[in-house]
């Protein structure tokens, strides 16, 4: 996909802009909005963003830097999961601590926010403890939202430890949103000026980009992306008041900032220096596009994706028909259809020639793959391969320039793989998955020279996209994940089973 924007002067501008904050407190607490790590939306609808770009920016300033996590206790209990991992949020906590560590930035702490005693959070906290790293709890805050004078008192914030910092910017991080970040910050805030402290608050934003119009399809995606959060992008009043500019914000920050206001102006004793929620963050990706065009045709892509992406949690029971109709009406919106997405047809095409040839009834599942120089390759679903593993196979012999008749994998070595997960491990689909065959791919590739040219490949699958004409696996999800290869899939099942097709 053709550039759009510009990585090293988006990091550039927000530096500047974050220490431009720091200077006017002894202490800067800083929220970050999405994800600290692995944004792959922001990656996918501005093309040049490095997904990792807020922890390589972190990683400059680890001298100045400490970072608190957050995590709902509530979210612990019911296993909550990050779609883009398929992990718990209590294991995220765990990943990420881990790849803050490996960036030199150090880990405060970790705050269990809205905790009740919660069983599976106790024990997270536990586990946490005895593995060296300090935990706080919060309990929910008394009189939130409305009651500003029990919230700034020793009955509200006052209620909760306070956590000692020892460095001038506290990043304040979650896995996902509603995991308490903004009421561990103020928190923070309501401690430090009891102890005669000037402390900030402050917001690491991304999404909605402030200054692009408010129907610009990346802020559209943006909208498509939450759909299950209900947010909706707005033009921010009280910037327009202040200033007399316009600038895009969205319900939530727009709906809370007068009571937000209040609340920091309660803590402070003065007035707030901020007149609006833009004026709160910190958001320079406006100015890191180099290309709109680019720009806009990646969002557009990427809400077709999210279509797809909700159509088959709404099958699996994970959002509910409301979800469903707010990305449908987005996509109706921008006029979009998900045949827009190249390697929709393709795939259909080929599960629809199977049909046709299948004489057992049985369903039928095919993927297309389209290559970064547009070339578009499918695989079947069989006896001895998933969809998604022919698929790859197809695209690296493509790539290597082998014969498709051509075998890559042994049947010496295929044989004993499906002997062991029929009759040793009793599995049902003895069909091999996507990252079954990269491990066999990788065992023929120690003698055999083509298999060992075709491994050598699969890095140029990287930025790909793919189409499944049925739902996948989780491992099949996580394995084109780990690729880099953004697939979509059609809300069916590739069997009427119901346990043994997850």
């Amino acid at each position: 996909m053709k550039i759009g924007f510009d990585h090293k002067k988006y990091l550039e501008e927000q530096s500047k802009y974050i220490l431009e904050r720091v200077n006017n407190y002894d202490k800067l607490y800083l929220e970050f909005g999405g994800k600290l790590l692995f944004d792959l939306h922001a990656k996918r609808v501005l093309p040049g963003f490095d997904e990792n770009a807020k922890i390589k920016l972190l990683h400059k300033l680890k001298e100045k830097v400490e970072v608190i996590i957050c995590v709902y206790a509530g979210d612990i209990e019911r296993n909550k999961i990050r779609g883009d991992f398929g992990i718990t949020y209590d294991m995220d906590v765990l990943r990420l601590i881990d790849d803050l560590r490996a960036y030199e930035l150090d880990v405060n702490s970790v705050v269990i926010t809205r905790y009740d005693e919660q069983p599976s959070a106790t024990v997270f906290m536990n586990k946490l403890e005895r593995r060296g790293i300090k935990v706080y709890t919060h309990r929910a805050t008394k009189g939130y939202p409305t009651d500003v004078d029990t919230i700034v008192s020793d009955e509200g914030y006052g209620k909760n430890p306070y956590i000692e910092t020892t460095k001038p910017i506290v990043v304040v991080t979650a896995p996902g949103p509603g995991s308490g970040k903004l009421a561990t910050c103020l928190s923070q805030l309501y401690h430090e000026y009891r102890r005669g402290k000037a402390a900030g608050y402050s917001k690491f934003e991304t999404f909605p980009v402030w200054n692009v119009p408010l129907k610009h399809p990346l802020n559209i995606a943006y909208e498509a992306a939450t759909a299950d959060l209900e947010d909706v992008n707005m033009i921010d009043s009280f910037h327009f008041d202040a200033y007399n500019k316009i600038s895009v914000n969205y319900n939530r920050d727009i709906e809370t900032f007068p009571v937000l206001k209040r609340i920091i102006e309660k803590i402070t004793g003065e007035e707030s220096v901020y007149k609006s929620p833009t004026d709160m963050g910190v958001n320079r990706v406006g100015f890191g596009i180099t290309d709109d065009e680019a720009v806009k045709e990646a969002s557009r892509q990427e809400i077709i994706r999210r279509y797809f992406k909700t159509g088959c949690e709404y099958k699996k029971g994970y959002v509910n028909k409301e979800t469903l109709q707010r990305v449908k009406l987005i996509m109706e919106e921008l006029n979009l259809k998900p045949e827009d997405r190249k390697v929709v047809i393709p795939a259909r095409v080929r599960e629809a020639k199977l049909k046709e040839c299948n004489d057992r009834n049985e369903i039928c599942s095919a993927v297309a793959i389209e290559l970064n120089d547009g070339t578009i390759l499918t695989g079947k679903s069989s006896d001895l391969l998933d969809a998604t593993a022919a698929a790859i196979l197809n695209a690296v012999k493509h790539l290597a320039n082998i014969s498709d008749e051509i075998h890559l994998i042994s049947p010496v070595i295929l044989e004993p793989i499906m002997n062991l997960k029929s009759k040793t491990l009793g599995s049902r689909n003895t069909a091999l998955n996507c990252e079954e065959v990269l491990i066999a791919l990788s065992i023929c590739a120690a003698t055999n020279p083509m298999a060992q040219v075709a491994l050598e490949k699969l890095s140029l699958l990287r930025g790909c996209q793919a189409h499944s004409t049925t739902i996948l696996s989780t491992s099949d999800d996580q394995t084109f994940g780990k690729l880099g290869i953004d697939i979509t899939s059609d809300p069916e099942y590739s069997s009427e089973s119901l346990y043994y097709n997850n």
